[in-house]
């Protein structure tokens, strides 16, 4: 019963490691989680459902694995991915700027509720479509574009914000870099 989910579950890693690590807020984390959630995975690939979607067990999994984590910890930490500010950078001396805009970007993601942040990181990340996300997080279709739409909102409110030198309360903000 389980051979479907050892045969298959490499090819669903790349795509676990980008919403762990959306998740995570870090590489290393995120590489943390998804080791975690795949020997999760293998330990009951007999509650797998053949004929059934593989890619939205492991991600839930992977979600569950977290929110786990979470309430374990009760605290988070952010760190930069190298990867994404050399993407961001554009090569003339202005990894710094990138380095700041990427930090604000991910502190805003960082602070949506967790309910948001994996309906973003699913959707605008991943690139699954509603559908999909909805059948990853077992929610209905309506309540995936309710919290997308709401992420969106906060994250534009915050971004907003950030660039004002204002928070959402509009008091003044200081962005260190």
């Amino acid at each position: 019963m389980g051979d479907e989910v050892r045969s298959n579950l490499a090819a669903h890693l790349p795509r676990l490691r980008r919403f762990a690590w959306g998740l995570a807020g870090s590489r290393d984390e995120g590489d943390d989680l998804v080791q975690a959630a795949c020997e999760k995975a293998l330990a009951r690939s007999h509650q797998f459902t053949p004929g059934s979607r593989l890619d939205s067990w492991l991600f839930r999994i992977v979600q569950t694995t977290w929110v786990d984590r979470l309430r374990q910890r009760r605290t988070r930490r952010t760190e930069a991915d190298d990867e994404a500010l050399a993407a961001v950078a554009d090569g003339r001396g202005h990894a710094g700027e990138a380095r700041l805009a990427l930090g604000t970007v991910e502190r805003a993601i960082a602070a949506l509720p967790e309910e948001q942040r994996s309906v973003l990181l699913l959707v605008s990340i991943d690139g699954a479509s509603y559908r999909e996300a909805a059948e990853i997080l077992d929610i209905p279709i309506g309540t995936v574009m309710s919290r997308l739409a709401r992420a969106r909102l906060a994250l534009g409110r915050a971004l907003d914000g950030q660039e004002q030198g204002k928070d959402d309360g509009g008091r003044p903000v200081q962005i260190l870099g």
